[in-house]
């Protein structure tokens, strides 16, 4: 049976949860709870086979033409098939469709973001304004972006990418 990507739903939570926690674990991404997930839901696509989530991924805006690509997972048992391809499709296509105009990831993934057009950056691809505006925000996943000292255990060995639209 074929993959479906949809939007998620306040019902999928818990499987979402499940997905992040299998990577978090290892320290492959960060952690997120479950309230965090519901204040979030709207962000979130999942990817579902034969009736059952085994996916999801975020799009997280950050500014008026910058977003971030969050929690893209895939179930362990359904690694390689393409489905978090799926997944990140779906969150570039979101992001085209409010106009932002280049996406933003933290990841130990290079080549999987790489392979969509994403490219490694240095520093914070922002003007010292925006940076200003975003140091108010209180979303960890903010933080990191801004690289601030108080995540860096978070974030130690991350490779920032970027993708212009």
């Amino acid at each position: 049976m074929s993959v479906i990507v949809r939007p998620a739903h306040t019902s999928d939570v818990k499987a979402i949860r499940a997905l992040i926690d299998t990577h978090a674990i290892p320290g492959r991404m960060l952690g997120k709870e479950s309230v965090t997930l519901y204040e979030s839901v709207q962000e979130f696509s999942v990817a579902i086979k034969d009736g059952k989530i085994v996916g999801c991924a975020a799009l997280h805006v950050l500014w008026e033409d910058l977003a971030e690509v969050r929690s893209v997972a895939v179930s362990l048992d359904h690694q390689r098939q393409g489905i978090g391809h799926q997944l990140l499709e779906a969150v570039i296509e979101r992001a085209r469709a409010i106009g932002v105009k280049r996406i933003f990831c933290l990841t130990f993934e290079t080549e999987f973001f790489g392979s969509h057009g994403f490219e490694v950056i240095e520093g914070t691809p922002v003007d010292p304004d925006v940076y200003s505006e975003l140091l108010r925000s209180y979303d960890q996943g903010v933080a990191e972006f801004l690289d601030l000292e108080s995540v860096k255990p978070n974030t130690l060995g991350n490779t920032r990418m970027l993708k212009l639209l």
